[in-house]
């Protein structure tokens, strides 16, 4: 039995014993890897997971010196002002549009809606329009995002039929609309752990990846989990770090761990996060 055998039966009896809506459990602890599931497997949307590809694709574009993280964007979206890609990144444009379901239809350019609307200073605001208002700015300079990554990162990681979601306006979504099986998300979260390397490969800078999970910023939040947030990344619970989409879409890491979990249970996330956050440490 390895590290990651023993995390895997620890996690599978406690899923299982909380009744949390899990479909598929990866476990990797440095290079041992256990997996189990409980549905068939299929790709299914990582939702908000998909931010921490946006924050790569910036930061391929950075290393290829097309973009910069901290220059202002007014140059490709004059309404954007002094806002930088940084700021779209971490949630701290500090401009105020709620997520709503139907955010990418009802708008006919949501990035200029986004911009335009009046700011509270750079304080922490989540929205999926930041997200995708980074990658509309992206665009500007490399053309369809999507088509840009599929030979930088999509195909190095075995993605290659990988499509993103599009808004009605055919921009890719930004901040969801990616759809993967849980092996193919752990692939991203093994980039991820080995700070831009994959099979010997470096795909992206060291630096972008550390920024996922520092230069922390205050969100206001209350609970341990969602008190602090980088570039995609939020700090906690615990020792932990992880990349969080809606209904259980996690991407957990404690130091060489790195546990994958494809779920539908909102609200059940946070305490299995917690559970390998302490058990992982």
């Amino acid at each position: 039995m390895t590290r990651a055998d023993d995390l895997r039966d620890d996690l599978v009896a406690r899923i299982d014993d909380t009744g949390f809506g899990a479909h598929g459990l990866h476990v990797r602890v440095g290079d041992d890897v256990a997996i189990h599931r409980w549905t068939p497997d299929a790709r299914e949307e990582i939702h908000s997971v998909a931010k921490a590809v946006a924050v790569l694709a910036v930061g391929i574009a950075v290393d290829e010196q097309l973009v910069s993280l901290d220059a202002p964007v007014s140059d490709l979206l004059p309404a954007a002002g002094d806002v930088t890609l940084r700021h779209l990144l971490s949630m701290t444009s500090g401009i105020d549009f709620p997520y709503s379901e139907t955010m990418m239809t009802d708008w006919p350019d949501l990035a200029a809606e986004f911009l335009s609307r009046p700011s509270r200073g750079r304080v922490f605001q989540y929205s999926n329009a930041s997200t995708y208002s980074a990658l509309h700015v992206l665009s500007q300079r490399v053309g369809d995002v999507e088509e840009y990554l599929r030979p930088r990162l999509f195909a190095p990681l075995g993605l290659d039929d990988v499509s993103w979601r599009r808004c009605p306006n055919g921009r890719v979504r930004g901040g969801e609309g990616i759809a993967l099986r849980t092996d193919e998300m752990a692939r991203l979260g093994l980039l991820i752990r080995d700070r831009g390397l994959f099979e010997g490969h470096r795909l992206v800078s060291a630096g972008i990846v550390d920024a996922m999970h520092a230069g922390w910023v205050d969100t206001g939040g209350a609970t341990d989990g969602y008190r602090r947030y980088a570039l995609a990344g939020w700090d906690g619970p615990g020792a932990a770090w992880r990349l969080h989409g809606a209904h259980g879409q996690l991407l957990v890491f404690v130091g060489d761990t790195v546990v994958t979990i494809s779920a539908d249970d909102h609200v059940g996330a946070d305490a299995v996060t917690a559970f390998i956050a302490a058990r992982a440490a």
